[in-house]
């Protein structure tokens, strides 16, 4: 069989393409940490304070990372049925929650866990790819498993990891092998509930062998065209997959061909369709101090003065999907009728949080952190930012993969900065800095763009210019482009 390119690429490389050490990154962060006035609070661990631990987590790290080029893997569900197999189906022990798009899982994901943990059900998460630790991927109770955990879990998987090599064609994959992990924990937690964001698309991904009762597809746009399709319609096919006979789908509002395919699936397996801006919704927003307030309607009524500690429309409209997801789960619309109780919907969303999504790591200048790494993405987050900071001078750090659309992502984030500093991230998969500080001058004019390859240089570069004039007192640093260069921005301003 010919090698194909690897469907899980994007995914895997936003955990493996890291320099394990990150010796630049450590070197340059001491005169970061030194200056930063960090907010407290910390939901993405840093390496585990035990160096016996930390040396374990390591080799678990690269052995994982071994299993990617090694070979070329086919979207498949094969293998990793396999793996569930011989491990006793233990995805099957639990009820799941999985969610599909193209922007917006992570945050609606840590949403649903949030109203659900409110409700008193154990929970387990599994998002991808990470911000700052891998074992931020899976998480129990509404946090990252600790290194400890991780490592038993992989060991204990081991085993049965190897027996379903030996019997496939090609190995199991990076994101197979992490996958069987999240279901085996969870298992062995055992949860409640289980909330699944999928790597990429959703039929030959791996999360793909659970019976969801409840999908959820936040908006769909153009992203990894090269693996899912050209257009949001041909992406939705693949992501509409997710979508199981006989379950709720909570639809945010997609693009007609989009929406068409999934209301088309949703018929063929006799699922049912709740729709945004239809059965359920946002009502309002007001910008608050340190987030929004908030009026949503959900499948059981309104639910009124709900603050959401995070940043921007698509935040809120994020909102409103994952509460008609648990609401969903509930039974709300269908065998329940009302509402959920209003106070611990408000306690809820009060308490979550959401890493690399608008977070602010630092103060004078304020520093903050996005994960947008497409265009979509890009515009919500600079209409956010304009909207919920108002700075009187914004300077952009942007360090992206190659393979991205970086010039849509770079023309939605011009309206917003006064100038940009390119740079490149630990990746083999980024953009060298001169390619991009290239389409950079095309877009910004050469006197708005500073190129610095080092992540930590180009910072400081970004908050010199930010601090540099007094009349720019309500200046502010923009660090964006890839999941890759906000974890490691995060570890120079957060870590220490």
């Amino acid at each position: 069989m010919s090698e194909q390119p690897d469907p899980f690429d994007e995914i895997v490389d936003a955990e493996t393409d890291r320099d394990p050490d990150l010796a630049v990154i450590e070197a340059g962060s001491r005169t970061l940490r030194a200056q930063a006035g960090v907010p407290q609070g910390d939901a993405a661990p840093a390496r585990p304070a035990d160096p016996e631990v930390d040396k374990a987590l390591r080799a678990v790290e690269q052995e994982l990372a071994g299993r990617w080029g090694e070979t070329k893997l086919e979207p498949s569900v094969a293998r990793i049925a396999a793996l569930m197999d011989v491990l006793g189906e233990p995805q099957r022990a639990y009820p799941s929650i999985h969610i599909t798009g193209t922007n917006g899982k992570t945050s609606t994901a840590r949403m649903i866990e949030a109203l659900l943990s409110a409700f008193e059900l154990r929970t387990g998460r599994y998002t991808s790819p990470h911000v700052q630790s891998i074992t931020e991927r899976i998480s129990l109770d509404g946090a990252p498993i600790d290194a400890e955990r991780f490592i038993e879990t992989y060991e204990d998987i081991k085993p049965y990891v190897e027996m379903v090599d030996q019997s496939q064609e090609f190995r199991l994959s990076f994101f197979e092998v992490l996958t069987g992990m999240a279901y085996a924990a969870f298992a062995d937690a055992p949860v409640d509930v289980a909330v699944v964001e999928v790597g990429m698309g959703g039929s030959w991904d791996a999360t793909n062998v659970i019976d969801a009762s409840v999908a959820v597809i936040t908006p769909i746009d153009l992203d990894h065209t090269d693996r899912l399709g050209s257009t949001p319609g041909e992406i939705a096919a693949e992501k509409a997959g997710v979508i199981k006979e006989g379950a709720t789908v909570i639809l945010a509002q997609q693009p007609v061909d989009a929406a068409q395919v999934m209301l088309k699936k949703a018929v063929e397996v006799d699922a049912t369709v709740a729709r945004e801006g239809m059965e359920f919704g946002l009502v309002s927003r007001e910008v608050a101090v340190g987030g929004q307030q908030l009026t949503l309607r959900g499948l059981g009524g309104e639910y009124d003065e709900i603050f959401l500690p995070l940043y921007g429309a698509h935040q809120a409209r994020n909102a409103a999907v994952a509460l008609a997801a648990v609401e969903a789960f509930f039974g709300v619309g269908a065998e329940q009728t009302g509402g959920l109780d209003a106070d611990t919907v408000r306690k809820a969303f009060a308490a979550v949080s959401s890493p690399g999504r608008l977070e602010v790591v630092r103060r004078s200048p304020t520093v903050v952190l996005d994960a947008a790494h497409n265009p979509a993405g890009a515009r919500a987050s600079a209409e956010a930012v304009t909207e919920a900071f108002g700075f009187s001078r914004l300077i952009g750090v942007v360090g992206a993969s190659g393979e991205k659309d970086v010039r849509g992502l770079l023309e939605a984030f011009e309206p917003i900065f006064a100038e940009v500093v390119v740079t490149q991230n630990s990746s083999h998969r980024a953009m060298d800095v001169d390619t991009l500080a290239g389409v950079a001058v095309e877009i910004f004019g050469d006197d708005r763009v500073v190129v610095e390859p080092r992540l930590d240089e180009a910072l400081e570069a970004a908050i010199t210019l930010a601090e540099e004039e007094a009349e720019y007192a309500g200046a502010g640093v923009l660090v964006t482009g890839s999941v890759i260069t906000v974890g490691e921005a995060r570890l120079l301003l957060k870590r220490g």
